[in-house]
C-alpha cells in the first residue's frame, strides 16, 4: 500500500510538472508573437509566463516549481539551437524561477487570498507579486547580458525597465484571470448571461475602436472596465483588461492608433503606462466592490441571525411572565 501510494503521488506530480510547464511554454510562445526592440534588445510587452507561473504556485504550491524551470528552458529551445546553448542560460533559469517563487512567498507570508475578494490582496498582488518579485527576473537576465557582453553598458537601464514591466505586466494581467478560472465552480444564472453578452458586444466594438482610431481614445475603455468591475468583479473587470491589453499590444507593435508615428521607446512608454493604470484600476477596483459586498452580506446575515436570536429569547420568555392560573388550593370558601 505504501509503495502503491507513493508511486501515485509521483505520478500526480509529474503530471502537474508537464501540465505547468505546457503552460508556461504556450504562455511564452504567445507573448512571443508581439516584440518591440529597444536599444537593440527585443523583449515582449507583456510576458505572460510570469503570471501563469505566479498562479501555478498560488493553486499547486512550491512542488510545481520545476515545472517554471522546465518551461522556461523549452521556450529557451524554441528560440535557439541546444548546441547554441551557454552557461548563461542555467542563470536565465534561475531568474525566471526564482522571480514567481519568491512572489509566492511574499504573498503567502502577507496572508494573500487567493480569491482576491479583498483591497489588500489586489494591493499585494501589485506591489509584492508584480512590482517587487519581478525586479528578480529582470536584474538577472539584463545582468547576465550585460555580463556577456550581448548587451552595451548604456542600454542596461532602457532595457532592465522593460524587462521588469513586461514580466509585472504579465502577472498583473495574466495572474487573476487564471485565479478566477480556477476558482469558477458554476456558471452565472441566465440574466447575468443576458448582460456579460450586451458587455462583451458593446466591448468588442468599442476595444477595437479605442485602440485602433488614430484619434486618441484610450479613455473610453475606462467606463467599460468600471461596468465590468462593478456587476461582475473581478472576472468581468480582468477578461475585459485581458483582452484591451492584448489590442493594445498589437496596435503598439504595429505602430497603429494613437501609436502611430511615435518612436519605439515613446511607443513602450505610452504602452506600458496604458496597461499598468488599466490593470490597477480593474484589479483594485474589482476588488473593493468584492469587499464592500461581502462586508454587507456578513452584517445582513449577522442582522439575521439576532432577530432569530430575539424571536427565540422573546417566545421563551412568555410562559414566564403569564400569571399562573392553577392553585393547589381550591376556591375562597372551600375547605
Amino acid at each position: 500500500m505504501v509503495g502503491t501510494s507513493d508511486l501515485r503521488r509521483a505520478a500526480v506530480l509529474a503530471a502537474e510538472t508537464a501540465a505547468v510547464a505546457a503552460g508556461y511554454y504556450a504562455a511564452g510562445r504567445l507573448g512571443l508573437l508581439r516584440q518591440l526592440v529597444v536599444e537593440g534588445a527585443i523583449f515582449t510587452p507583456i510576458w505572460p509566463p510570469s503570471g501563469v507561473a505566479v498562479a501555478c504556485l498560488l493553486i499547486l504550491g512550491l512542488r510545481c516549481w520545476a515545472g517554471i524551470t522546465l518551461g522556461a528552458l523549452l521556450v529557451i529551445l524554441s528560440l535557439t539551437s541546444p548546441t547554441a546553448l551557454s552557461p548563461s542560460v542555467v542563470f536565465h533559469l534561475a531568474g525566471n524561477t526564482a522571480a514567481p517563487v519568491c512572489a509566492y512567498l511574499m504573498l503567502r507570508k502577507v496572508g494573500f487570498r487567493s480569491d482576491l475578494a479583498r483591497l489588500r490582496d489586489g494591493l499585494a498582488l501589485v506591489f509584492l507579486g508584480a512590482l517587487t518579485a519581478m525586479l528578480l527576473s529582470s536584474t538577472v537576465g539584463v545582468g547576465v547580458l550585460l555580463a556577456t557582453d550581448q548587451l552595451p553598458a548604456h542600454a542596461f537601464w532602457p532595457v532592465w525597465l522593460a524587462w521588469w514591466v513586461g514580466d509585472a505586466m504579465g502577472v498583473l494581467i495574466v495572474t487573476p484571470v487564471l485565479l478566477v478560472l480556477h476558482a469558477a465552480r458554476r456558471p452565472p444564472p441566465l440574466t447575468r448571461w443576458k448582460e456579460a453578452v450586451g458587455l462583451a458586444v458593446i466591448g468588442l466594438a468599442l476595444i477595437p475602436l479605442a485602440t485602433n482610431s488614430h484619434v486618441s481614445l484610450l479613455f473610453l475603455v475606462y467606463p467599460l472596465l468600471i461596468w465590468s468591475a462593478l456587476r461582475f468583479q473581478l472576472a468581468g473587470s480582468m477578461l475585459c483588461a485581458l483582452i484591451t491589453s492584448v489590442l493594445a499590444t498589437v496596435a503598439a507593435t504595429d505602430g497603429v492608433g494613437p501609436f502611430a508615428g511615435l518612436t519605439r521607446v515613446e511607443v513602450m512608454s505610452k504602452l506600458q503606462a496604458f496597461n499598468g493604470t488599466m490593470a490597477l484600476t480593474a484589479l483594485l477596483l474589482s476588488a473593493v466592490i468584492t469587499e464592500q459586498r461581502n462586508t454587507r452580506r456578513s452584517v445582513e446575515r449577522a442582522c439575521q441571525e439576532l432577530v432569530e436570536v430575539l424571536e427565540h429569547l422573546t417566545a421563551g420568555d412568555a410562559p414566564h411572565g403569564r400569571p399562573s392560573t392553577d392553585t393547589e388550593d381550591g376556591p375562597p370558601g372551600e375547605t
